[in-house]
């Protein structure tokens, strides 16, 4: 069990106390948990040991084995342990059953998973050094405690009791990590005793019972090789073991001598039937050599023949199939394809097995009384002809490919030019009204393109069905969609100007060239320079031929695309088969909306060509992309118009916007694509348009009133619409505004007029005394100059432009804004600032010029809140709220008003200066001179005041006569009051000279309204002054000149002083009412 050699670590101990294995493997503390020693032992003269003086252990090298192994013995006797076991469970007489304790039952158990578990940890560990042991000892334990029987005297004496438990042996010889290298287990199997013999120390008298000498350690331990009872104890657990061991075979043997019986007379049957199957072999030998041979060769003869039969068949059906293919070509050759496609589907029928019409009975006959026809597809001899075959196909495809193309592109190419531009563009008009909610009943009418005549139908079902028979249908697909996006560009191009530029030349510059082809680029700007001259019309007309023409293809297109789809749903593809593709003879065709009788029974051959052509025809990308191709021809030509289009008038320009937005959306309807590109072009070109608009109407409002004298002037029938349109747009959009819309009707450039071309009083236009046509605005008259009427004019034309394109409205506005403004502040400069003396040539302003301003203004504050609504109603309300453009009208308006006040102040303080002028004439009069006539002064006054009442009262309302007569009159109480009580009079002949002035004041003045009690008032203060008397008075003299002398010239002076003041108060006026 120990190994005498040296150990493999070498390792020698420098201990000099216990010297057990554990102390020489590793330290004391890991290995067995001793303290180690750290204080010098009580003997000096100890030694420790060396490696010669430990019994070398020889170490068995034991083989692992796997527990595998074992499976096999194990499933062959289980059957016989389990038929054992049954046996002795029923009673067994001859044996002799064994003790049946439960303690033991428990403690066999216990140990029996102990042993299993070791077992599998040694195989891991050290392989099957102890699998055996363990083994048999499980054998032992595991059998039940009723079943372990002993045969009487196998066991000798110990057989008559029962056999000791394996429970007197220790535990730690079953645990599952039993190593006995680990010191502490090796210490509990050796009891603690030493390995060493330790060096004797005899005491005096000191023997153990044996009666040798009692030997004493530094341990105290006994010496293992000296230990008897613990070699007894060792070899007492093996015999107990080992009786174990024999009681479990013991128990087993039966079972397997009978086993081994039974395997023997299974040995001694199998023996026999292999006697009687060699007999058997010989006997059907005999008869295979008697019998079968004959009549073998008898059915291969007959298989020969029959061999031989269908070669000849196979050989005449070869031939047949050459001929048909002969045959297929010379019908291909000669144009007649529907025969061509017949044949050649026959030649493929015959060489798959078929029959087939194209042969005459004679030979359909000769080849069919033998039976049915041989499958030739996997014959050799026919690759080339399979090859023939499918080039006749291609060749047939593609013939019913172009009458399948001239069918539906002249189709389009009819449809496209047939159709009116009129309709097409009233259809597109009709359209836009319903998505804008006008349900405006329409007459029904079906669209010219969806009519199919029947001669069209039937060619392309016709030539469908050539090309499902052919296996052509998706090459003639795709060269249809390539031919129609090709068909696209040239629809647009053909109506394009000439880019030779024959017209232009003359013979000598075209002989220069010398029959020179110009390049591409020459051709290009050729073709820009004949667009940009082109006139509006003629380009109008060019864009609608287009735009027609693309959009009716369109839809024709979708038709096609639409019927060319439900054809092919009934149409079924022949199957294809190995070698050559063999189609049925008559395939079912189903045409469109039910013109046959039956209904069309879809196969998946049907559902696999409409798939092939709806994957190559597919509709919105067809259409999307020939309209991403027309709109990028079309936008190229737009653009180069750009200048041109945005210098059009604005009619015009309404239609091209118009025709652009209906062929947008027409192309967005029929392919689902809006066109960026076309839009973004429009856009600019819009924007363009309005600020040129702007600006333009700008430039005619400042030449009109620079050139405007100021005067009266007939509110016509045509201005009467106009401001109609502009009053109803603060809740709806005139009638007149959509005319532009409506691109299908012509324009009308004529304008109403009445008898004799002149023009014809409207409902808002109401004549007046001298015949002048007034304005009318919630029954407010006005009497307008030109400048006011331009205005009208203007403003109708931005609001037409926002009316037709909605978006534009911020920016049109902001233009509208500038407009007005720009009125207001050109009209101050020219009136209030005599601006117009020079501009016009007018002499000087005068009342009637400073009245019809403030009628103008008047007229343009009345409209401003029709204005103001109209751009509301357009503008969306979230943006209207940011852009604070309401408060901007109201600003505008602001101005106006005070811009018209300025002017109403200034009429009263011309008249206040002109009483000034007249009362400082008065006080210089000599009232004692005898004059029998009104003072000149009198006379003056009173015919400016009747003067500027009359032509107030002609030209402006009485409202604001008034409010511009009472201040006048209020001043001339206070002046004149005040005058005529300064003055002193010194005679009654004076007195009588005032009160003649103040009578004929009184008499030409209470005529006019709002002049109130004036004249009583002045003749009163006349009549009650005193005559003071002065003596010695003698008239004063100034440098020797009369007074009268000095006053007259004083008055002239005055009077051109007060045209100068106005003039002066220019720069005043222009400040007060702003630009």
């Amino acid at each position: 069990m120990l190994d005498t050699s040296p150990t493999d670590r070498g390792i020698v101990t420098s201990e000099t106390g216990r010297n057990a294995i554990s102390t020489l493997l590793q330290a004391p503390i890991v290995r067995t948990g001793l303290v180690p020693h750290t204080s010098a032992p009580a003997s000096s003269t100890h030694k420790p040991p060396s490696t010669r003086d430990i019994p070398p252990v020889v170490l068995t090298n034991i083989p692992q084995v796997d527990q595998a192994e074992f499976k096999p013995y194990l499933s062959q006797i289980g059957t016989l342990y389990d038929a054992f076991q049954r046996a002795k469970g029923g009673g067994d007489d001859g044996g002799t059953q064994l003790f049946r304790r439960d303690k033991e039952a428990e403690k066999t158990e216990i140990l029996t998973e102990l042993l299993e578990t070791s077992l599998k940890t040694q195989q891991e560990r050290n392989g099957l050094s102890r699998s055996g042991f363990a083994l048999g000892l499980a054998a032992s334990a595991t059998a039940s405690p009723r079943s372990k029987v002993r045969q009487s005297g196998t066991l000798g004496k110990r057989g008559q009791h029962a056999a000791t438990p394996l429970s007197t042996i220790p535990s730690i010889y079953f645990e599952q990590d039993f190593r006995l290298e680990n010191p502490r287990t090796f210490d509990v199997v050796s009891e603690r005793s030493d390995v060493v013999r330790p060096k004797e120390s005899q005491t005096d008298g000191n023997r153990g019972p044996d009666g040798l000498p009692v030997l004493f350690g530094t341990s105290g331990r006994k010496a293992l090789a000296t230990n008897a009872i613990l070699q007894e104890k060792l070899s007492w657990y093996m015999d107990t073991i080992e009786v174990h061991l024999i009681s479990s075979i013991s128990s087993a043997s039966v079972s397997f001598f009978a086993a081994l019986g039974s395997l023997r007379e299974l040995h001694s049957e199998a023996s026999d039937s292999v006697k009687r199957i060699r007999a058997l072999r010989e006997d059907l030998g005999r008869l295979d050599r008697e019998m079968a041979v004959g009549g073998l060769k008898i059915v291969s003869m007959k298989q020969r023949r029959e061999n031989l039969r269908r070669l000849w068949k196979s050989v005449e059906q070869l031939r047949q199939v050459m001929d048909g293919v002969i045959r297929c070509g010379r019908f291909l050759n000669n144009g007649e394809i529907e025969k061509a496609i017949d044949t050649l589907e026959g030649v493929e029928r015959l060489i798959a097995g078929g029959g087939d019409s194209f042969l005459d009975a004679n030979k359909a006959a000769a080849l069919d009384q033998q039976g049915e026809l041989v499958d030739l597809r996997k014959a050799k001899a026919l690759g080339g002809v399979i090859n023939d075959l499918d080039l006749l196909r291609l060749r047939i495809g593609r013939a019913f490919e172009g009458r399948f193309l001239d069918a539906l592109l002249g189709d389009l190419r009819r449809h496209a030019e047939s159709v009116p531009h009129r309709d097409t563009l009233q259809r597109w008009g009709a359209a836009l009204q319903r998505t804008r909610g006008d349900h405006a009943r329409q007459p029904s009418a079906l669209p010219i393109y969806l009519s199919l005549d029947r001669s069209l139908r039937s060619d392309i079902l016709s030539s469908l069905n050539g090309l499902a028979h052919s296996r052509y249908t998706l090459q003639a697909s795709m060269a249809y969609r390539e031919v129609v996006l090709r068909e696209i560009k040239t629809l647009v191009r053909h109506r394009l100007p000439s880019s030779n530029d024959d017209d232009n030349e003359s013979v000598m510059s075209a002989s220069t060239h010398g029959g020179r082809q110009r390049s591409q680029q020459e051709k290009s700007s050729i073709l820009a320079r004949n667009l940009r001259n082109l006139t509006s019309d003629a380009a109008e007309d060019l864009i609608i031929s287009i735009y027609s023409g693309v959009g009716e293809t369109l839809r024709r297109l979708s038709v096609q695309v639409k019927v060319l789809l439900d054809i092919t749903s009934g149409i079924r593809s022949p199957p294809a088969s190995a070698g050559a593709r063999v189609p049925p003879k008559s395939p079912p065709i189903a045409t469109l909306n039910g013109y046959l009788d039956g209904p069309s029974t879809h196969s998946p051959s049907s559902e696999s060509i409409q798939e092939e052509m709806h994957q190559v025809l597919d509709l919105s990308s067809l259409l999307g992309q020939a309209v991403d191709i027309a709109q990028t021809q079309i936008t190229k030509i737009l653009k180069v118009r750009s200048e041109q289009t945005s210098q059009l008038p604005l009619a015009m320009f309404l239609r091209y916007f118009t025709i652009n937005r209906l062929f947008a959306d027409e192309c967005e309807a029929v392919s689902g694509r809006g066109g960026t590109a076309l839009k973004n072009l429009v856009n600019s070109q819009i924007k363009d348009f309005a600020s040129f608009m702007g600006e333009q109407e700008k430039q005619r409002l400042m030449q009109s009133m620079e050139v405007d004298v100021w005067n009266a002037k007939d509110f016509g029938i045509e201005e009467d619409r106009l401001l109609s349109r502009i009053l109803q747009g603060s809740t709806m959009d005139a009638d007149a505004w959509g005319k532009s819309s409506r691109v299908w009707e012509d324009i009308d450039e004529g304008s109403p007029e009445g008898t004799n071309g002149q023009m014809a009083a409207g409902p808002n236009s109401i004549g007046t005394k001298g015949g002048t046509q007034t304005a009318t605005i919630d029954e407010q008259k006005f009497i307008l100059p030109e400048s006011a009427m331009v205005v009208l004019r203007g403003v109708e034309k931005l609001e037409s432009f926002i009316a037709q394109i909605p978006s534009m409205t911020q920016e049109v506005s902001s233009s509208l804004l500038d407009y007005l403004k720009l009125f207001n502040s050109r009209s101050c400069q020219l009136i209030l600032g005599a601006g117009a003396t020079k501009s016009a040539g007018l002499k000087n302003i005068t009342t009637k010029h400073l009245a019809l301003a403030s009628q103008a203004l008047s007229f343009i504050i009345a409209l401003i809140p029709y204005i103001r609504e109209f751009v509301r109603r357009h503008y969306s309300p979230t943006a209207l709220a940011a852009s604070g453009l309401m408060a901007e009208f109201d600003r505008v308006k602001r101005l106006y008003q005070e811009h018209q006040s300025a002017i109403h102040e200034k009429l009263v303080e011309i008249m206040s200066g002109r009483a000034t002028t007249h009362v400082n004439a008065m006080k210089k009069v000599q009232w004692e001179q005898q004059s029998s006539d009104v003072n000149p002064y009198m006379e003056t006054l009173t015919k400016e005041t009747s003067t500027l009442h009359r032509v107030l009262s002609k030209h402006l309302p009485d409202m604001t006569v008034s409010m511009i007569m009472d201040p006048v009159f209020m001043s001339y109480r206070d002046q004149w009051g005040n005058a005529f009580r300064e003055v002193q009079l010194s005679t009654e002949m004076g007195k009588k000279r005032m009160l003649r002035d103040a009578e004929h004041f009184r008499a030409r003045l209470s005529k006019l309204d709002g002049a109130g009690d004036i004249g009583d008032v002045i003749v009163a203060i006349v009549e009650q002054k005193p005559i003071e008397r002065i003596d010695d008075a003698k008239p004063d003299i100034v440098e020797g000149r009369p007074i009268e002398e000095i006053a007259n010239t004083n008055g002239k002076k005055s009077s051109k002083e007060d045209k100068i003041s106005l003039a002066n108060d220019r720069e005043s006026a222009v400040n007060h009412t702003g630009k």
